[in-house]
């Protein structure tokens, strides 16, 4: 391909609504373009690299058995409200009117849609299992759509669905995606780490996702190499906690604490060690208002207390919900002498305390001395504690380490939940009608071409994985004017494309500095520059863009090298 024949047009500007890198380069390096906020056209140079990943995707998800097919964007609401998730998705479906007035959404995603299809056309249990998948446009209205492809209003995702008897042929099949998803990510050349994770507004029970590993990556996940223990934050469980030694139970005191709202200004009031301090947080959710009381040196991990709570949704109380509930402003919550009506939830990190201190729902207040069963009493013990790099693993290897990463696939066990409600079942080999057993399994497409960019850029450009890159080779011809720069360049295009090298031949008439800028920018792996002086002497630089390392190489010997290099390993 000709750049001066091509739709590549790169910029020095640096977007100013760009957070992250792979935003600031996608859009500088041409390969995408803002249409609306959170929604992108992706240009001829961008596209190429989707496609490139898309047939890694389909190359082993076909090999895992999956069927590809194609499912509309637009579906009807009435499947939706079938399976119970119309009124429960929320703000981010996108809702909307046909001139009949029906109403439809965009989808965010398509269990209804391919249940429905399956539970009418499979009856048998003959027929199953089934692994149907998709590569398409999704739609979900973020209230903040940021950092480009990495979180999107529209965006490009392979989805597949599953259908089986039992449980354990449903296992088999999430093996064999998991293992394929797995050979998708390093056939990419990317870090990456599958970790357990919440099943979210999905639903179903056993999930994993992917990370590819990124400082810049909104998700926190913890590990254990010893162990081989790993899972999001949102889902993670630690071993036991250091707990202060037991105590004989002392009275309990009210105490003054004016101005002490928080944990540190507490236990540095009272001289006592910030893990004799509880804290007592409210909650606003659609079954109420919840007291949880966590540790005070530790954060409530939400996820966990709305899948607790089976709720809608969960969020902090309002200072007006914390005052009608604790008779108190924020900051001064605790366990005793809630109104009527707060549930009261105890993490277990909170168990083993003896004589702590905590809010006495009073102004400028604390109690000393608290002891659960003689003072308080939670409704439930629970496990809400949001882990964190040094906790224990939970599987005894030692502690956790914590990273930053990119959520770039995710799998997960549906069960029954949505052929239950959809009616999707199947006549079993003893005569029985029962419901279909799923899995479900997302990768993000833009979303993984981005994070091959947080994980492999400099403060020059992109630095392409060679299977991602737009282009294997970038041809560099200097000298415009000078006739042997210009046929030599020339023939070598010829041998590239010849030999089916992915080749974009930089002719345009533009001056050296800004072709070597433009081929830092645009990061194509590799780098052959035809110049006068070196031409001089039969010779053509070469140059890898990852490692900078430049190497002089005789003109009839560069397609041979060029091979060598793109048959390295990464």
């Amino acid at each position: 391909m000709r750049w001066s024949h091509y739709y590549l047009y790169t910029t020095r500007e640096v977007p100013a609504d760009a957070e992250v890198p792979s935003h600031r380069l996608m859009l500088r390096a041409g390969l995408i373009r803002k249409t609306a906020a959170g929604i992108y056209t992706y240009t001829p140079f961008g596209w190429r690299s989707l496609a490139k990943l898309k047939a890694i995707v389909r190359r082993e998800i076909d090999r895992a058995g999956g069927l590809e097919m194609s499912m509309p964007m637009v579906q009807p609401a009435e499947l939706w409200k079938k399976s119970g998730r119309w009124q429960r998705y929320g703000k981010e479906l996108a809702r909307l009117e046909d001139r009949h007035g029906r109403e439809f959404c965009l989808g965010p995603t398509h269990e209804e849609v391919i249940t429905t299809m399956v539970g009418r056309d499979l009856s048998s249990f003959r027929q199953l299992p089934i692994n149907l998948y998709q590569i398409q446009t999704k739609f979900r209205d973020e209230i903040r759509p940021r950092f480009g492809l990495m979180r999107g209003r529209e965006f490009l995702m392979k989805d597949a669905y599953s259908f089986h008897t039992t449980a354990e042929c449903l296992d088999t099949t999430y093996q064999a995606m998991a293992a394929a998803y797995r050979k998708i990510f390093e056939a990419c050349h990317l870090d990456y780490t599958m970790v357990e994770a919440d099943t979210g507004a999905i639903g179903g029970s056993d999930s994993h996702e992917f990370m590819v590993l990124a400082q810049t990556g909104e998700s926190e996940v913890v590990h254990n190499a010893t162990d081989g223990y790993a899972a999001n934050v949102e889902k993670a469980e630690i071993g036991a906690l250091r707990a202060p030694a037991q105590e004989e139970a002392v009275d309990r005191r009210e105490v003054a604490t004016p101005g002490a709202s928080t944990v540190k200004e507490v236990a540095e009031l009272l001289g006592v060690d910030v893990l004799k301090v509880v804290k007592t947080l409210l909650y606003q959710t659609d079954q109420g208002v919840v007291a949880v009381v966590m540790r005070g040196d530790r954060e409530v991990n939400e996820v966990k207390l709305q899948n607790l709570l089976d709720a809608e949704f969960v969020a902090m109380a309002n200072e007006a919900a914390v005052r009608e509930a604790t008779g108190a402003p924020v900051g001064f919550a605790g366990p005793i002498g809630l109104a009527e009506g707060v549930r009261l939830i105890a993490d277990e990190s909170v168990r083993p305390l003896t004589n702590f201190v905590c809010g006495a729902n009073k102004d400028d207040a604390h109690f000393t001395g608290v002891n659960w069963g003689r003072d308080a009493e939670p409704d439930q013990w629970a496990d809400l504690l949001l882990a964190a790099a040094g906790d224990p693993s939970p599987l005894g290897g030692g502690e956790l380490v914590s990273s930053r990463g990119i959520e770039v696939g995710h799998i997960f066990k549906l069960g029954t939940k949505y052929s239950e409600a959809m009616g999707c079942d199947f006549h079993s080999e003893g005569g029985g009608k029962e419901p279909m057993i799923m899995g479900c399994y997302g990768l993000g497409i833009g979303r993984t071409v981005a994070a091959a960019i947080e994980q492999n850029h400099d403060e020059d450009g992109i630095i392409w994985p060679i299977p991602l890159a737009p282009f294997q080779l970038l041809l560099l011809s200097l000298n415009a004017k000078d006739e042997a720069v210009t046929a030599a360049a020339e023939a070598l295009y010829g041998q590239f494309q010849e030999a089916g090298i992915d080749v974009l031949f930089d002719d345009r008439k533009e001056r050296p500095g800004v072709k070597f800028k433009d081929a830092d920018l645009i990061g194509i792996p590799i780098r052959v520059v035809v110049g006068a002086k070196s031409l001089a002497e039969g010779q053509v630089e070469m140059s890898l863009r990852r490692t900078r390392e430049r190497e002089m190489v005789a003109k009839e010997g560069v397609l041979a090298r060029v091979r060598e290099l793109l048959a390295a390993p990464a």
